[in-house]
């Protein structure tokens, strides 16, 4: 069964940008939490310090406003994820780390990263601290690693650009589709898996819509 992944988290608001109020909150988050994500750094800074790294000045520019959209995405969503999560940013490549309350926390950090325009991989390594819900935790490694073993192996599938992430045998797909094809690719894949149970796709097809 496959159910388009609408129900985990109230929509968040859809500007192009970043609002005055939200970006006031975001470094005053900064400044007061602890373990807060580094997604306040200013453009500006990032843009001077960007004249000694290997990456160059628009790519630490391109990085620095993917961080802050991400950090943006994940206040207006739940300020516990801007707490609790820290996000690293690479020439579009994000990697999440940091501990969440629940596995579906972990699973709408992903989910909300694919959102923000630029982000072309996200690599989750966020770490869930109750773990009480977890009802088989074996079976869901196994079906993450077969996912991602089955995307791999296919050559019209660029594996890349789709986390996976399975709790309580429900696979959850996040990421961007080159088109629809790719995405159907993707989900018969996720139903074919031995222990899947059900399929929440938040894959979005790259029509370049995204904030």
């Amino acid at each position: 069964m496959t159910r388009q992944g609408d129900t985990m988290a109230q929509a968040r608001p859809t500007g192009s940008g970043i609002s005055f109020i939200t970006g006031l909150f975001l470094l005053a988050l900064s400044l007061g939490l602890s373990g807060c994500v580094g997604a306040i750094a200013g453009v500006g800074a990032a843009a001077v310090a960007a004249g000694s790294t290997e990456k160059g000045l628009g790519t630490s520019i391109s990085d620095s406003i993917i961080r802050v959209k991400i950090a943006d995405a994940f206040v207006q969503t739940d300020v516990n994820l801007f707490s609790d999560v820290s996000v690293k940013v690479n020439n579009g490549s994000i990697l999440l780390t940091g501990n969440v309350e629940s596995p579906e926390d972990k699973v709408e950090a992903t989910k909300l990263t694919w959102q923000v325009r630029g982000v072309v991989e996200v690599i989750n390594e966020i770490e869930v601290k109750d773990t009480s819900t977890l009802k088989d935790v074996a079976k869901d490694i196994a079906a993450a690693a077969q996912m991602r073993a089955k995307l791999i192996g296919d050559q019209d599938i660029s594996s890349i650009n789709f986390s996976v992430d399975v709790v309580n045998g429900t696979v959850f797909l996040s990421g961007i589709a080159s088109s629809e094809a790719e995405m159907l690719a993707v989900i018969d894949h996720a139903r074919e898996l031995r222990f899947a149970q059900e399929v929440v796709n938040y894959i979005r097809v790259n029509d370049d819509d995204r904030q």
